[in-house]
């Protein structure tokens, strides 16, 4: 079996054991990021843009957890068969967008059971009604109807959960997650260690961290809708292993309008400001320059100008991701690692946990 392995193709992807530890007693000091992706179909643009470009940019700078929460992705109807593929995918896609496994822990959620018992306790703590004034939920169970699951009432518990087991000193949220990550801080500071503390705060009291540029990347058929996964029209989003055939009928499919020209700021030109925007964040190019440049171009130029960027952007992602999922081995050794880090962590916290709150502890 002559195949070259991941490690001999990117270098940069993936070390020795003894370089991973040597990187790791570095971030002793560093500030703790939680952060997470749904493995619920593939990633697409939004997720990249909005979501893992910006870890990317931390990663350096902070000690980095990044979960693929598949717990959370049962919250709504799945194709089991998908469940497991679409996990091993996405920590692909991290890698392949530069998550550096080396410095950063990335591992799935249902593999370290702390997180679903700490949600359990949280679960105790939690007046039902702090739930009931939840904004997504009330969002995701209209489109629902009869079918809404306990597990989505109760996604934000979980979500609370993950960020309070890693002691994360910040979260990188968008806008629509604020309320989440309110919700985890209220439950820690005032449910568990107002009520259980004896001295210093059991809980740590996240921050969050904004994502103000690209955070809310919308949808290819309506600019006012955020552009996502659950969305049963494909054409409404770019997902990281399109084709540059699909990219393409995708864009000229997308939405436009009767104007000329490429305007940021005009509230009746949605579809405008959020292809602009992508492009801006894709090409490097500021907004206003764009909008100069673009002030007496049409749809179907700028949509070709637009695919374009588009499809060579893409590029270096799906082929670090070919290289990297056809290496089951790479990628295994990456979750088992980042397993082992963040478990470690998550056990520590969940214990003094459940000690404070007087669970019985088995005498060693």
């Amino acid at each position: 079996f002559k195949q070259k392995t991941a490690y001999e193709i990117m270098p940069s992807l993936v070390g020795s054991e003894m370089c991973i530890r040597d990187r790791m007693k570095g971030m002793t000091n560093k500030k703790r990021i939680l952060s997470g992706v749904q493995p619920t179909g593939d990633l697409h643009i939004g997720n990249w843009l909005g979501a893992i470009s910006n870890w990317v940019a931390l990663q350096e700078k902070h000690e980095t957890f990044l979960c693929v929460v598949d717990l959370h992705a049962i919250t709504t109807e799945y194709d089991p068969k998908q469940l497991s593929k679409n996990t091993l995918s996405t920590a692909a896609l991290y890698v392949a967008c530069g998550i550096d496994p080396k410095i950063c822990s990335i591992f799935v959620q249902s593999q370290i059971s702390a997180h679903s018992e700490l949600c359990w306790i949280l679960n105790c703590m939690t007046p039902i009604n702090w739930m009931e004034r939840m904004i997504q939920f009330k969002e995701k169970s209209v489109q629902q109807g009869n079918n809404v699951s306990i597990g989505l009432f109760d996604y934000p518990i979980l979500m609370a959960a993950d960020i309070l087991l890693y002691d994360a000193d910040y979260v990188p949220v968008g806008e629509d997650q604020k309320q989440h990550l309110e919700l985890a801080r209220d439950i820690a500071q005032q449910r568990i260690n107002a009520k259980f503390s004896k001295g210093e705060n059991i809980l740590k009291i996240p921050q969050p961290i904004i994502m103000k540029k690209g955070s809310k990347i919308m949808s290819l058929n309506d600019g006012s809708k955020k552009m996502s996964k659950s969305d049963i029209n494909e054409g409404s989003r770019i997902n990281l292993l399109d084709t540059p055939e699909i990219i393409t009928k995708k864009i000229k499919r997308a939405k436009s309008d009767s104007y000329m020209g490429m305007e940021f700021n005009n509230p009746e030109r949605p579809e405008s400001r959020n292809l602009l925007m992508i492009y801006s964040l894709l090409s490097g190019k500021e907004v206003s320059e764009l909008e100069n440049d673009l002030s007496q171009t049409g749809w179907g130029t700028f949509k070709k100008i637009f695919t374009e960027q588009l499809i060579e952007s893409l590029k270096p992602i799906q082929e670090r991701y070919q290289v990297l999922i056809n290496d089951p081995y790479e990628l295994n050794k990456i979750l088992i690692e980042g397993k082992e880090k963040a478990e470690a962590v998550a056990n520590k916290t969940l214990s003094r946990v459940k000690s404070e709150l007087g669970f019985f502890e088995m005498e060693k």
